[in-house]
């Protein structure tokens, strides 16, 4: 199993003008994040808009990423699906399609209880031998994998690894007491104040846009403590990040990179395309910024 570490980008699926996955543009969109330094990547999480998509389309997209990143870094598919039999199926077949580990939030709907959520992880990691990353995102969940929790969950075997979206950065400290090196943490919401409490990752949405400046964030703090200069960093880039950061996170990006020249397309509803207030917002950041898109397609190995 590879260790994973450092930002990775919850990508955005571009889509043709006909609203149909856009293919060309999903291989030219895992090439620059490459080129741009990126650590990881996971296709299928919410801002890729996994339930707005039919079965097939999640094949084709998890297909796209695995074989255009050729290992040049770690591919996690998103199999989160309110079915505990279903989360099985798609983690299978993200595994069989190459995947180095899934991303799994708790079913979303039915609320379960704690040793519900623990069946439900225990059953998913006896079916396939990839790392899984857990995702604890309480807003969107409707359930809360609180420390506690999170150290029963990292009993099991392969749930090495959790993605934790609250504002309560102390998450990761608890985390961190509690499991030991049985459970590695990413950021969610917070990047620079995970990593200094200790996380060893961000799942990032920003990244969508400035790939390179979120993962210098983590080195810099991870790799070097260099505190000061990543939270000046940080606090540069707070804006693109605040935009992409709330509701319009799907909507904010590809708006953002449609002004830095990158065919994303529209989210599909019930997601609508920013209104024009929040566009020209967009576009003043990526004026603002200097941000532009190149296609990188060339410097693929």
């Amino acid at each position: 199993m590879k260790a994973f570490r450092g930002t990775y980008t919850v990508m955005i699926t571009p889509f043709t003008a006909a609203g149909e996955v856009d293919v060309a543009a999903l291989r030219a969109f895992v090439d620059w994040q490459i080129a741009e330094g990126i650590h990881g990547l996971i296709p299928l999480g919410s801002t890729g808009e996994f339930l707005s998509m039919e079965d097939d389309e999640k094949a084709l997209v998890a297909e796209v990423v695995i074989t255009q990143a050729a290992g040049r870094v770690p591919v996690l598919i998103g199999t989160g699906a309110e079915d505990t039999r279903e989360v099985v199926r798609l983690s299978r077949r993200a595994e069989k399609l190459g995947a180095d580990g899934v991303m799994i939030i708790p079913p979303f709907y039915s609320t379960p209880t704690d040793d519900e959520l623990v069946h439900h992880y225990r059953t998913v990691a006896d079916a396939i031998a990839l790392p899984i990353m857990v995702y604890n995102n309480p807003a969107t969940a409707n359930v809360d994998l609180k420390p506690q929790l999170v150290a029963r969950i990292a009993e099991i075997d392969n749930c090495l690894y959790i993605k934790e979206s609250t504002l309560e950065v102390t998450r990761v400290r608890d985390i961190i007491r509690l499991c030991g090196d049985r459970m590695t943490v990413f950021g969610g919401i917070l990047g620079f104040e995970s990593f200094v409490e200790g996380a060893q990752g961000w799942v990032a949405v920003a990244s969508n846009v400035v790939p390179a400046e979120m993962s210098r964030i983590f080195s810099l703090v991870a790799d070097h403590g260099a505190i000061k200069e990543a939270r000046e960093l940080y606090l540069k880039y707070l804006p693109v990040i605040e935009f992409v950061g709330g509701q319009a996170y799907v909507a904010g990006s590809k708006a953002l990179l449609g002004h830095m020249g990158f065919a994303a397309g529209n989210p599909r509803p019930p997601r609508l395309p920013l209104p024009a207030a929040q566009d020209a917002a967009a576009r003043h950041l990526v004026e603002t910024f200097g941000l532009t898109w190149r296609d990188a397609s060339n410097e693929a190995a």
